[in-house]
């Protein structure tokens, strides 16, 4: 390798951490800025963080997106703390990466206006199935384990919305799955919006 290329390497690593850095903690910040929707219970809020993330997915690539939406989560470890032992965060890793990294992958070998549109499409169905697996298993029994709360009462929190919640598997699919699928819609929706506008400048 030639010292020209040698540089041109180590400046382009040094932009590509750069960028990943500065987005992390846009993404971080837009954490902290969640809207509750009035047919969910109260601890599912939407907000939109993620579009930092798939932007930077799609821009810079899957492993950016990876790696932002990893640190963007030990960011909020640091100045917001937990209170699920890390349960909680994995979670929300869990989910934040099944809607970025197929999307992101898709979108780097296609990228075109229909590439990005079937990339988001995958992101947002892969978001739903992760999103109740994770619920299911994860989120929701530590939620009632290290707030108290008995499954019983969060179900009741979905059966107030809508009666036909019974228990946590219809709880998972009439709540969890339509969130998750509108947050991704939503999402999609911004990051189809921004991209064009936004694109070049990560590019440079």
């Amino acid at each position: 390798m030639s010292a020209q290329s040698f540089v041109s390497s180590k400046t382009s690593r040094v932009q590509w951490i750069a960028k990943v850095s500065i987005l992390a903690a846009i993404a971080f910040v837009l954490m902290l800025f969640e809207i509750p929707l009035p047919f969910f219970p109260p601890f599912y809020k939407l907000g939109f963080d993620e579009v930092a993330v798939m932007i930077s997915g799609f821009a810079l690539g899957p492993l950016a997106g990876a790696t932002i939406e990893t640190l963007k989560i030990i960011l909020n470890l640091v100045f917001q703390g937990t209170d699920t032992a890390f349960v909680g965060e994995i979670s929300n890793l869990l989910i934040g990466l099944s809607l970025v990294l197929p999307s992101a992958i898709y979108y780097k070998k296609h990228k075109t206006m229909k590439g990005a549109f079937i990339a988001m499409l995958i992101g947002v169905i892969s978001m739903g199935i992760i999103g109740c697996f994770a619920n299911y298993f994860i989120a929701l029994p530590a939620y009632s384990y290290f707030y108290g709360m008995p499954m019983d009462v969060i179900v009741g929190m979905g059966s107030s919305i809508l009666p036909l919640v019974k228990d946590t598997f219809t709880f998972v699919v009439l709540m969890t799955l339509p969130f998750n699928l509108l947050k991704g819609v939503v999402v999609s929706l911004v990051v189809g919006i921004l991209y064009k506008r936004i694109s070049p400048i990560l590019h440079r």
